[in-house]
């Protein structure tokens, strides 16, 4: 596998923002609102402050690049690892870009803006292409590739019928399955990071924990920033012995 292209890593200001709101969806049945794959390109622009366009540097369609890479890489990653354990693999059916609140249903949900989400009715993973987009500029390109990680990583779980007795479990375990995939790939030279990928990572991962006072049982809990970042770090260099996955 080519080994996907990588920039260096922009500034962070914004990582609230861009991953508070990540979503996990699992839904009992129906499909996708809009009955296919969408890849809608972003809307954004990048602009100088007088309003010229800016050409070449984290464009849309170095977007969408990234987009495609972060899929094939963690298809690519996961294939491999169900083999080794002899099982058979099956892709995520689709990854639906869209672009207005409610465009893609998930088991009669519709999807919000300034999210990413795997949904089991449908098997697919969604996300808000404008605020991705949005991210990507920000935070940089390994963030693309963290959110198709970890959403991919829900995608497992359900393949391997893992299902944790609290949402703080399940989401603890996809951010280290998202490291693992990260990291594994990192070594197989199959993935390139860049001076600085890694620490802006762990600033986004530290970005978006919990509050303070979460109860940890309490639904849709992720986990406190040390928790997030520890389990990404234990995927990242200890592959998915961590991780508890089997």
């Amino acid at each position: 596998m080519p080994v996907p292209r990588r920039t260096r890593l922009v500034a962070l200001a914004p990582v609230v923002a861009a991953l508070i709101a990540l979503g996990c969806v699992s839904a009992p049945g129906g499909e996708a609102g809009s009955g296919g794959e969408q890849r809608p390109a972003p809307t954004a622009t990048r602009t100088t402050a007088a309003g010229e366009d800016l050409e070449g540097t984290d464009t849309p369609q170095e977007f969408m690049e990234d987009v495609g890479d972060a899929e094939r890489v963690a298809e690519a990653y996961w294939k491999a690892q169900f083999k080794k354990s002899g099982l058979e693999f099956q892709p995520i059916s689709r990854l639906i870009a869209y672009e207005q609140e409610g465009e893609v249903d998930c088991g009669g949900q519709g999807l919000g803006l300034n999210n990413a989400a795997y949904c089991s009715a449908g098997d697919f993973i969604a996300y808000d292409v404008n605020w991705a987009f949005a991210a990507f500029r920000q935070i940089g390109d390994a963030f693309i590739f963290y959110l198709l990680g970890h959403e991919y990583a829900h995608a497992i779980q359900l393949r391997l019928r893992i299902q944790k007795e609290f949402t703080i479990e399940q989401e603890l375990q996809a951010d280290c399955m998202a490291g693992a995939y990260i990291g594994d790939t990192e070594r197989q030279g199959s993935l390139k990071l860049d001076d600085g990928d890694l620490e802006e990572l762990a600033a986004g991962l530290e970005a978006v924990g919990d509050e303070p006072g979460q109860p940890w049982f309490a639904e849709g809990a992720h986990g406190s920033a040390k928790q997030r970042t520890r389990a990404f770090d234990n995927g990242y260099q200890r592959s998915l012995e961590p991780c508890g996955v089997s």
